[in-house]
């Protein structure tokens, strides 16, 4: 944890009025954004400390209670003296008010405003538990991603805390929000013609932050998991750490320390949430001196097609031959790396050093460094947690690139310094690291670039079991406005059996997609991936040579990306800028529509390639159709049909 000075540089006093900051008696403090528009006010004027935020002359979160308890006393009560001091910077405006033993941060930055505690206390101390308030209105509308039920869970909240994070959401007013059930971040808001977004940054030695709302009105409630006392290996395969019980505190701390960023970001149109990097502005910045050797890039995965190779001379499975496939399969297509997922370490012994007979680790990275194709293992929590320093050591003298974990299911405190000690390790070792089953980004990515994708989002794998009556189109067009905007996202697309919802079956060793083959190709111009997989079987990919060369091709991290255009649970284009090509792709819900994109703006100066849905492709969902426009015959636009369930992809060269 980064350590925060006791008092400020003086110097910071003299901007007090360039940011906004609040003059004269200090009961208040008030910072504005760069741009003007966003407002962020601090006040103690009535003994306890309350936040509010404005939009222009909007009310964006009217007065809200914030505390923290800890066993030192209550932090935001009994307000006595405070000392305020301000600083900017070209991204925001900012203050603190120091209260003594601890101190309130408030930031305004253009993409909205944020605000979080900071320790001046020494020694070790407990956390009881925090109160953040978001005060709305109770008409106000939110898409809501609650936590799923486990079959053993209650209404009671301490049985929610462990979860895949992952869901559909509902859209509700905040009034009727069910109040029995946890609310996992982030989450949007619809309020007075605005877009508001909730979530957290630098989520750093301290628990995550879920919502509540007990009360049934328009105030939120923020709740946190309980420190774990006993925690015992168990759940799936033997691969997790199941909470037996929890300490009665939420974080064990010690020394002075900043405390997670509470976030709203605001936007006037959805895709300007789509368009906020405002986690990431808040987020520590690189601890990792030397960057080079983290590549992005493509990987070819088996466990979703279930390891599907037809045609084969062997028997397809968790083998050599099998992976040695894959690897041939990703180096004629330039795909940078291969996954060995689940099994290839023997089950139910939670112990990464036993692998299993048919597989022979070292042989396969060297196979795959001979043809330019990485290695990275699939890990369960458990197993990794249990010697993260030794593990890392001996998988990179190996050769392995990373690994990919899973299964961690909590972002209580004892999870989240996991979390941050396998990226620090494996930095060291100059390993990736994909974290599945696993809370949103809180900006970990720009802490350690190393740190490389994340789950947290209910991905293409549910397809694998989940009937018709999932609607997973509308999910794929609300996540860019929602989960998307925390950070990257491992949705894991790229499937080659695509169906309509009429025709959709759920398959789990032959799985397709609900919308089109365009819906697929648009999500690796869409979201945001920098380790983007290839879900399905690399003969399924192999029988289209020409379209997996496509999809190979698409870069996975951009110079510049732009939301231009969308609606929340309805439809979202992009726009991303490579150093060879642009790009444009939009992804489209159940209704069927035309969107016309104004090629002039973005011309490069070679030919345009257009992929969209043909006229069937609402029933038959796999077929596309491909369209050259030589650049000294583009128009100044284009418009692009796309299907129900569809989407398209331009690329301008």
């Amino acid at each position: 944890m980064v350590m925060l000075m006791r008092r400020l540089i003086p110097i910071f006093t003299l901007l007090l009025f360039a940011v906004g900051c609040a003059a004269g008696p200090k009961e208040c403090a008030e910072v504005t954004s760069p741009d003007g528009l966003n407002t962020i006010l601090l006040d103690w004027s009535e003994g306890y400390i309350s936040w509010s935020a404005r939009y222009d002359d909007r009310v964006v979160v009217a007065p809200s209670r914030l505390a923290m308890t800890t066993d030192r006393g209550v932090w935001g009560e009994s307000v006595g003296e405070v000392e305020v001091q301000c600083h900017s910077a070209e991204e925001y405006g900012a203050a603190i008010a120091d209260f003594g033993a601890y101190g309130v941060e408030i930031r305004a930055l253009n993409d909205g405003v944020a605000y979080r505690f900071i320790s001046n206390t020494e020694g070790s101390y407990k956390v009881i538990d925090e109160l953040s308030e978001f005060s709305f209105d109770g008409e106000d509308m939110a898409w809501i991603p609650y936590v799923n039920f486990r079959p053993d869970a209650t209404s009671d909240y301490a049985t929610q805390y462990e979860t895949s994070f992952e869901n559909i959401y509902a859209y509700t007013p905040l009034k009727s929000i069910d109040w029995r059930r946890l609310i996992f971040t982030p989450l949007f808001i619809e309020r007075r013609g605005l877009k508001l977004w909730l979530s957290e940054a630098n989520l750093e030695d301290y628990p995550g932050m879920f919502i509540s709302n007990r009360d049934g009105d328009g105030v939120l409630d923020t709740e946190f998991a309980p420190v774990p006392d006993v925690v015992e290996q168990g759940g799936y395969n033997m691969l997790q750490g199941v909470v037996k019980s929890r300490k009665p505190y939420i974080a064990e701390c010690s020394g002075c320390r900043t405390f997670p960023w509470r976030i709203v970001a605001i936007g006037e149109q959805d895709e300007d949430i789509a368009n906020s990097d405002i986690v990431y502005q808040l987020a520590d910045e690189c601890r990792i001196g030397d960057t080079s050797w983290i590549k992005p890039g493509k990987v070819a995965w088996e466990w979703w097609n279930d390891w599907g190779l037809e045609g084969v001379d062997f028997k397809p499975g968790i083998n050599n031959r099998t992976y040695k496939y894959y690897i041939d399969f990703a180096s004629r297509y330039g795909i940078e790396y291969v996954i060995l997922d689940e099994g290839w370490s023997v089950k139910g012994e939670a112990d990464l050093m036993q692998v299993v007979p048919e597989i022979d680790i070292p042989e396969l990275v060297a196979y795959g460094e001979e043809r330019g194709v990485g290695i990275i293992l699939w890990a369960g929590y458990w197993a990794l947690n249990r010697d993260i320093e030794g593990l890392c050591k001996h998988y990179s003298e190996m050769g392995v690139k990373g690994f990919k974990v899973d299964f961690m299911d909590r972002d209580d405190q004892a999870m989240v310094r996991f979390v941050y000690e396998l990226a620090e390790t494996a930095a060291r070792y100059k390993l990736l690291v994909d974290y599945h089953g696993i809370y949103k980004p809180t900006g970990l990515s720009r802490s350690y670039p190393n740190a490389i994708n994340f789950e947290g989002v209910h991905g293409l794998e549910t397809m694998k079991w989940l009937g018709r009556e999932h609607d997973q189109i509308t999910y794929d067009v609300t996540i860019p406005f929602i989960r998307g905007a925390a950070g990257p996202m491992d949705y894991t697309p790229g499937a080659m059996r695509n169906a309509s919802v009429e025709e959709y079956v759920a398959d789990y060793s032959r799985p397709m997609s609900q919308g089109t083959r365009c819906h697929q190709l648009a999500m690796y111009v869409v979201y945001d991936q920098p380790l983007a997989m290839l879900c399905d079987s690399p003969t399924a990919y192999e029988a289209e040579e020409e379209f997996t060369h496509l999809l190979a091709a698409i870069p996975t991290v951009w110079n510049d990306k732009v939301y231009t255009d969308g609606a929340i649970g309805e439809y979202v284009v992009a726009v991303a800028q490579s150093d060879d090509a642009t790009y444009v792709a939009g992804l489209n819900g159940v209704e069927p529509r035309e969107v016309t994109i104004a090629l002039d703006e973005i011309m490069r100066g070679g030919d345009i390639e257009i992929y969209s849905d043909v006229e069937a492709a609402g029933s038959a969902a796999h077929p596309y159709e491909y369209r050259r426009i030589a650049r000294d015959a583009a128009p100044a636009e284009v418009t692009v049909r796309m299907a129900a369930g569809g989407g398209f992809m331009i690329k301008l060269n």
